[in-house]
Formats: structure tokens, C-alpha cells, sequence
């Protein structure tokens, strides 16, 4: 029985804890190979190939090469570089970027401002389950079509999107129109979780995160497929190949490079600890609570993403409780100073407000044990109950 006074973390889709090996790659780099990487001393190239270094573990891990990598501060960053670094580099040829209603903020908010910059975006509706049509993405190409951005892994709901198929999609349309349309993907819920492969998902770009896999938070990378044009964001001294200028962070650098390689090596054993807890955790809630639904699809998803909906409960509550309780978990809701509207992702897939604002995500770790997805679905039985039991306000 897990002790109750214990913390219990399944919010592993909003950040990871960094790994202690990540921590002690990191350390020299912080007080003895301090020196900025671009200096031609002894000292300043030890920080030169520690980066190196890093860049190669993940060029490895994703299938690209090393000079294809930037260095960003992280997944928001990189997906805000790849929009409007395309799109801006290719203003003049076409001013039109296709997208989905279910991407990350990062990506949605980055298209508004190309909006406001002039162009037009094609936001895709999705299914029941998160999934967009690739027929859909080709259909809206048009002759001024540049760029498509369709995230590979949702990070609310957990579905995982048909990239190959949108790619060979995209490759269809551009050469009905004789030139390139260019392909990104926001794939920092997946890297690290499931198999990722640029080749073999035929993106042009693609965004991830360190703190997503067990690095440290405020560093992520953008691999940009050689011959994109990109109109860099962040100008300066030059940096990543003239791509994201400003000294590297080479201790967070060094810890992205770790903590990629760690989950690169330890996947396969760690999806099937994470497939067999949430199956229990999904199992255990359809068996112990009535009056729920499981969103996103139904096995094309991340191992570790629960996403349940409640009828007659709301998300904030439930989330309160599981806090007293010990346990971290988040909402399908977020909240905003003014109200608690429901998730843009959960109403795109067709929940009405009332049951998407009574949503609960539970992401699971590497850490997490059989013990404690035990004790979650006692508390969250209980807890449900409970608050179904409360007269609404209504009502008072």
C-alpha cells in the first residue's frame, strides 16, 4: 500500500524530473569546462566538443545529420522558429501555412501572429479520436501553400497523427503545383517515448524538448532538413550555423545529449512498463466509475497518456482533491483569470463543454509503479463519488 503522505507524480506529458545521470553530465560544464565554446583555447574547446557530442547523440536518435540541429531554449521556441522561419524565408513565393485545431499553443499562437503578419492559415478539423485526415491536409494545399505544420504526438490526448501518410500527402499536392511544400512537425510529446525517425516520417522540421524525457527544462532542438529556407529568429554573433545566434548553453546542452541517449537506450523496456500501468489505470477506471470516457485514440498513442472525461464532475475539483491526496496529475481544462474554459483539444475532437471541462490527464512515468496506479484509482473512486454527491450550485 502506497503511503499517503508520499508524492505521487503522473504529469509526465508537462515535465519530467531530470535524471540523476543527466545532472552529472551536466556539472563540469558548470565550474571546470565553463569557457564559451566559441573561443579557439584549450578550455573554450572543451565546451566546443561537449556540444558536439551532444549534437551527434541527437542526430542519432532521430535520424538526421549533426549539421541539420539547432539549439533552441526549448520545444516553444523551436516550434515558433520553424512557422516563422519558413514562412517568413518564402513570403515572397506563398503566404499560405496549413495547420491543425488541436496543435500546442506554441504553434497556434505562432500562426496567429503570421496572421497578423499578412498571412492566411488553414486550421484542420480532426476526428472523434484527434486524428487529422490526410486528405484533408491535401486538400487544402493551394498554389500558395508553403509550409504545414501537424504535430506528431498530441499532448493532452495522446493520439499520434499519420505523418507518413500526411508527408507523402503534402509530396503529392507540391508536385501537382512543381514546387516544395515544406513539412513540420511539433514532435516534443514523442521523442523520447516512441520510435522517432525524420527520414521515416518525412518532415522538413522538427521540435523537441529536453525536459520531456528526463533533461533539463530550457533547452530543446530543431532539426531543419538541409535546403530549407529559414529565416532565422534570434540574430547575433552567429551561432548554429548562423540559424539561432547567442552563446550556447552548453551545461543544458550536454544534458539534452544525456538524457536523449538514456531514453533512446531504455525505450523499448520502458514502453512496456508504461503500456501495462496504463491499461491498468484505464482499466481500472471504466470498471471502478461510471459516467466516463476515454479520449483520443484507442491504441495509436502514447504509452503513458490517460485522458478521461467525467459527466457531472469538473476537472478542478478532481485535480484539488488528487493534490490532497499526493498525487500530481493536470486538467483537459485550463484556466484562464476570468474562467475555466474548457480544452481547445477536447472540444475539437466533439466533447461538449460540460464533459471536456470534467477531464483529467494522467501521464505516467518510468518511476511510476503498479503500488501507485493502485492508490490512484482508490482515490480518484472515491474522489468522484464524493463530488458527484455534492448538491451543485445550482441547485443551492
Amino acid at each position: 500500500m502506497v503511503s499517503p503522505d508520499r508524492l505521487i507524480y503522473m504529469d509526465n506529458a508537462a515535465t519530467t524530473p531530470t535524471r540523476p545521470e543527466v545532472v552529472r553530465a551536466m556539472m563540469p560544464y558548470f565550474t571546470q569546462s565553463f569557457a564559451n565554446p566559441s573561443g579557439i583555447y584549450e578550455l573554450a574547446q572543451q565546451s566546443a566538443a561537449a556540444v558536439d557530442m551532444a549534437r551527434r547523440s541527437v542526430a542519432r536518435t532521430i535520424g538526421c545529420r549533426i549539421s541539420e540541429l539547432v539549439f533552441t531554449s526549448g520545444g516553444t521556441e523551436s516550434d515558433n522558429a520553424a512557422l516563422k522561419g519558413v514562412a517568413l524565408a518564402l513570403r515572397n513565393v506563398g503566404s499560405h501555412v496549413i495547420t491543425t485545431s488541436i496543435e500546442h499553443h506554441a504553434v497556434l499562437h505562432a500562426c496567429h501572429q503570421l496572421e497578423q503578419f499578412g498571412f492566411d492559415v488553414t486550421y484542420l478539423p480532426v476526428d472523434e479520436f484527434g486524428l487529422v485526415d490526410p486528405r484533408d491536409v491535401a486538400a487544402a494545399i493551394t498554389e500558395r501553400t508553403t509550409l504545414v505544420s501537424v504535430m506528431l504526438a498530441n499532448n493532452e490526448i495522446g493520439s499520434i497523427q499519420p505523418l507518413p501518410e500526411i508527408s507523402a500527402a503534402v509530396a503529392r499536392e507540391a508536385a501537382k503545383i512543381g514546387r516544395k511544400i515544406h513539412l513540420h512537425t511539433d514532435a516534443v510529446q514523442a521523442v523520447g517515448s516512441i520510435p522517432v525517425n525524420v527520414r521515416d516520417l518525412g518532415v522538413d522540421l522538427l521540435s523537441l524538448s529536453a525536459h520531456k524525457f528526463g533533461g533539463p527544462k530550457g533547452i530543446g532542438a530543431l532539426y531543419v532538413r538541409r535546403g530549407t529556407p529559414f529565416e532565422p529568429l534570434i540574430m547575433g554573433g552567429g551561432q548554429e550555423r548562423e540559424k539561432r545566434s547567442g552563446t550556447e548553453n552548453v551545461p543544458a546542452i550536454v544534458g539534452l545529449g544525456e538524457a536523449i541517449r538514456l531514453a533512446d537506450e531504455e525505450r523499448d523496456a520502458a514502453t512496456q512498463h508504461l503500456l501495462r500501468l496504463r491499461d491498468r489505470v484505464t482499466r481500472g477506471i471504466e470498471r471502478r466509475i461510471e459516467g466516463v470516457k476515454i479520449n483520443g485514440h484507442p491504441s495509436r498513442r502514447l504509452p503513458n497518456n490517460v485522458n478521461v472525461s467525467f459527466h457531472q464532475v469538473e476537472g478542478e475539483p478532481i485535480l484539488l482533491g488528487l493534490d490532497f491526496a499526493g498525487i500530481c496529475a493536470s486538467s483537459g481544462s485550463a484556466c484562464s483569470t476570468a474562467s475555466l474554459e474548457p480544452s481547445h483539444v477536447l472540444t475539437a475532437i466533439g466533447l461538449p463543454a460540460d464533459l471536456a471541462q470534467g477531464s483529467l490527464r494522467i501521464t505516467l512515468g518510468r518511476d511510476n509503479t503498479h503500488e501507485e496506479v493502485d492508490y490512484l484509482l482508490d482515490t480518484l473512486a472515491g474522489l468522484v463519488a464524493r463530488l458527484r454527491a455534492m448538491p451543485s450550485l445550482s441547485s443551492v
